[in-house]
């Protein structure tokens, strides 16, 4: 029986996984880095082991400090969560080699699994659909579009498409270091890339007695850079014989590897219906609150039933009801090339009520550190139908107040609401079409009238410049106050004027204003009556309405010259690490317009900075290992034919 359980693990999986905890009686230990120590799981745990360090690779990532501190905390088992240690079959030994037990399936499954080159080979040999490997080193025109894969990678790492036969050799000696660079395995694969295909994957459940349940299917088709970003249950749009299908493969990839616990089969699904096993992964799922919504089930609480060798309820798992959907919330910004955000999350305010579920290792005033993937929270909602629950999770995002860095929020509201995604078939190439539609605002009313808001609440918190009292009398400026803002993240800018008068200030565009306080504007507009929060950050106004939440910094009246770079300036985009510098680097150096010539890594993403012109590196401040913050200048590419110091600096993920 388990009575102290530490989870090797951070944020909302450490968080999630403690609240199982707390309604089972099981004590809980967090472990954490430097960067964690004031972190929601370390708030929640009932122990706490200090990781030293602050990389992944230095605390998370380390199983023997990691199987010390559980020895040391007095814990009986250990939970690994997903990502970091979870499929790693010497930690999933070690653990059990220290006395612990082990939450998770067993070690040889594990190892079977961890290459997915062996595991198809392995899944073969079980009847289970697959795509033929191609050789690189052999591959023509008629192989393409090829997928180049990781075969010890997750999460996108180490996964490129070839459309171009040429394009294959650097893209796989890319493949290659990133893979090295992100798992200590550079091997990589290839196979068919399947257009406008599907991700859908089968949850699985499995004792020691030989019962293994098939939890449905999910659908995780909406993906940027092969990351997921709103999975549903059950996958739309699947006819009862591609389920069974689907369900059946699972269940005998799963009986191949003698599986117990909780894993996933994932497939891709072509556009006419046909699977093919992608990878089996052997841990809890970020995804997995949508199975659990549909039936009525705590997967987490079955670890650990599992685990203390009791046998799953029942031979069959229970009937599931109605339709779930999560998305992702991440601090990112899609129109910047999904770039990653760090800073100050001020407000994670989530609205609650039947059939929502919030899962996030965060609180309003914690940070947002550089060294950990950059999603917040996942929302979750459940009702009868897909219809309702694709409705219901978009407006409560809507209505979420998000203070802080830039996320995903409104890319995710107006996804859930695309034609293409309420249509039940979405693909895994929907961002690859929509992106821009969808990262461009169109609501420039809605917008300007926040900005007339958040002018007005700051009128409200100042006496009205240009007033003298005299006696009884005061004199009242007639002149207009200006305010200019600067939306984030677009940049558009906003000018509003207004009048101060005895009853305050009043818009020169003609919005009758109902109320006008610090915090809480009220406004009339073409007959309609809205109303908006608004709250100050760091310099930041937050403005929030029925519509949405929108951010705004006011201008300066004058231009600050310290705010000039030198034309050519490669600045750091964000905080990070170098991590390598293209061949042959050196100021000196002649490269060409579009040229990748730093990677930087940060938040487990890699980046590529490109030269902005063709011309002659001057400077060069980067150096691999290098630690840089956001703004720090790395190199200077000297441009004699376009010395514009305007031009904007191009980066992009690798």
């Amino acid at each position: 029986m388990i009575t102290t359980l530490l989870v090797a693990n951070r944020g909302e999986i450490a968080c999630r996984i403690f609240r199982t905890c707390r309604e089972l009686g099981i004590s809980t230990v967090a472990v954490y880095s430097d960067a964690d120590a004031e972190a929601l799981h370390v708030r929640e745990a009932d122990t706490a082991v200090r990781l030293p360090g602050a990389a992944p690779a230095d605390t998370y990532l380390r199983g023997d400090l990691v199987v010390a501190a559980a020895l040391a905390a007095g814990a009986d088992a250990v939970h690994p969560g997903y990502g970091f240690l979870s499929e790693n079959a010497r930690f999933a030994q070690a653990v059990r080699d220290a006395g612990l037990l082990w939450v998770g399936p067993p070690v040889k499954a594990i190892e079977m699994m961890a290459s997915k080159t062996r595991a198809k080979e392995l899944m073969a040999a079980a009847g289970v659909p697959l795509l033929a490997p191609v050789d690189p080193c052999a591959a023509t025109t008629e192989d393409l579009p090829l997928l180049l894969k990781a075969a010890a990678g997750g999460g996108g790492r180490g996964m490129r498409i070839v459309r171009d036969l040429a394009d294959l050799p650097g893209e796989l000696t890319a493949a290659t270091a990133e893979a090295a660079s992100a798992f200590g395995d550079g091997e990589v694969f290839a196979e068919p890339y399947v257009e406008h295909g599907r991700h859908v994957e089968v949850q699985v459940m499995a004792d020691a007695q030989g019962t293994v349940w098939a939890l449905g299917t999910r659908d995780c088709s909406l993906q940027r850079r092969h990351q997921k970003v709103i999975e549903e249950a059950p996958a739309p749009g699947l006819d009862d014989a591609l389920r069974a299908r689907l369900h059946d493969a699972s269940v005998a990839a799963a009986q191949a590897v003698g599986y117990r616990g909780a894993g996933t089969v994932e497939f891709l699904v072509s556009a006419e219906g046909r699977p093919y096993f992608l990878e089996m992964n052997t841990r809890l799922q970020v995804e997995h609150p949508v199975t659990e919504a549909v039936f009525g089930l705590d997967l987490v609480a079955l670890q650990l039933r599992v685990a203390e060798g009791a046998p799953l309820p029942a031979a069959t798992p229970p009937e599931p009801y109605g339709h779930a959907v999560e998305a992702r919330l991440y601090a990112e910004d899609p129109a910047a090339n999904w770039q990653p955000q760090t800073g100050t999350l001020h407000t994670l305010d989530v609205p609650d009520g039947p059939g929502l579920r919030l899962d996030t290792g965060y609180t309003g005033g914690d940070t947002i550190g550089v060294h950990y993937d950059p999603m917040l929270a996942k929302v979750v909602a459940h009702a009868a139908t897909r219809t309702e629950a694709v409705r219901l999770l978009a407006r409560t995002l809507e209505r979420a107040r998000i203070h802080g860095p830039v996320t995903n929020r409104d890319l995710l509201v107006r996804s859930l609401r695309h034609p293409d995604f309420a249509g039940a078939r979405p693909d895994t190439g929907f961002y690859d079409r929509h992106l821009t539609a969808l990262t461009r605002s169109e609501d420039e009313d809605g917008r300007r009238l926040a900005a007339t808001a958040a002018a007005l609440a700051r009128a409200a918190t100042r006496p009205a410049t240009g007033t003298a009292r005299l006696g009884a009398w005061r004199n009242l400026t007639s002149q207009a106050q200006t305010v200019s803002y600067r939306s984030e993240p677009d940049g558009t800018e906003h000018e509003i004027a207004y009048r101060t008068g005895r009853t305050g200030a009043r818009p020169e565009t003609g919005e009758r204003v109902v109320t006008a306080a610090p915090g809480h504007v009220t406004l009339e507009s073409g007959g309609l009556t809205r109303h908006f929060t608004v709250t100050v950050h760091d310099g930041r106004t937050h403005v929030d309405g029925a519509a949405g939440g929108y951010t705004f910094t006011v201008l300066p009246r004058f231009t600050d010259p310290a705010e000039r770079t030198e034309p050519g300036s490669l600045l750091a985009p964000m905080p990070g690490t170098v991590v390598r510098l293209a061949n042959g680097l050196a100021p000196g150096a002649a490269v060409e317009a579009g040229q990748p010539l730093i990677w930087l890594e940060a938040m487990k993403m890699e980046h590529r900075i490109l030269a902005p012109a063709s011309g002659t590196l001057t400077a060069l401040h980067a150096a691999p290992g290098l630690q840089v913050e956001v703004g720090a200048l790395l190199a200077v590419v000297t441009d004699p034919a376009a010395p514009d110091p305007a031009a904007r600096q191009p980066t992009e993920n690798a």
